[in-house]
């Protein structure tokens, strides 16, 4: 199966580098592109439009595919998925660690991406408002009760998904955490 992943604020694909290694061992294919600007200073949709494009281009604009989301990546994929149709190709979304109610750590941050991921914001009551667009894709939801990036650490839990707690070290440990790679697997696999 084919599995593409979109990554944090000031990150880039590597950060995949484990969860990649472990799925690719499998025999999944998969694709982290690296997307810019990582701080997302001219907002998320301008990343989302950039995924689109790096997915088209590898796989052609019609290959199913799953996706997950770390952090910031996990409102990128909503955009792709809700106001750019990737519903329409992605059967099953991941969303690792993603600030789904926004996180209270985005106003340290300069830039309109980090505007856009804190509680209450515009994006996030309009991705909620389409969310039923999503009513065909299989959607998964994971989270630390540890995370100081995510806070509170409950806002990565989603209404519509099927909510994993995970007792990973940290908000990027998630990322390496075994218990999570397995559980992404097998529903990969089955």
């Amino acid at each position: 199966m084919r599995v593409a992943m979109i990554h944090g604020i000031l990150d880039t694909g590597r950060k995949f580098r484990v969860l990649r290694r472990f799925l690719e061992a499998r025999g999944h294919r998969c694709l982290a592109p690296s997307l810019r600007p990582s701080d997302g200073r001219y907002g998320l949709e301008p990343l989302a439009r950039q995924f689109a494009a790096d997915i088209d281009a590898a796989w052609g604009p019609r290959a199913p595919f799953a996706l997950i989301g770390f952090s910031m990546g996990g409102l990128i994929a909503r955009l792709y998925l809700q106001e750019l149709s990737g519903y329409r190709r992605v059967d099953r979304f991941f969303a690792v660690a993603a600030p789904m109610r926004g996180t209270w750590l985005a106003s340290a941050f300069p830039g309109e991406g980090a505007r856009q991921m804190r509680p209450g914001s515009a994006l996030l009551a309009r991705l909620d408002a389409g969310a039923g667009s999503l009513a065909g894709v299989a959607l998964h939801s994971y989270w630390t009760p540890l995370d100081a990036v995510i806070v509170p650490p409950t806002s990565s839990v989603w209404t519509p998904a099927r909510n994993t707690r995970f007792l990973a070290l940290c908000h990027p440990c998630l990322l390496r955490h075994r218990p999570l790679l397995e559980d992404i697997a097998r529903h990969l696999d089955g």
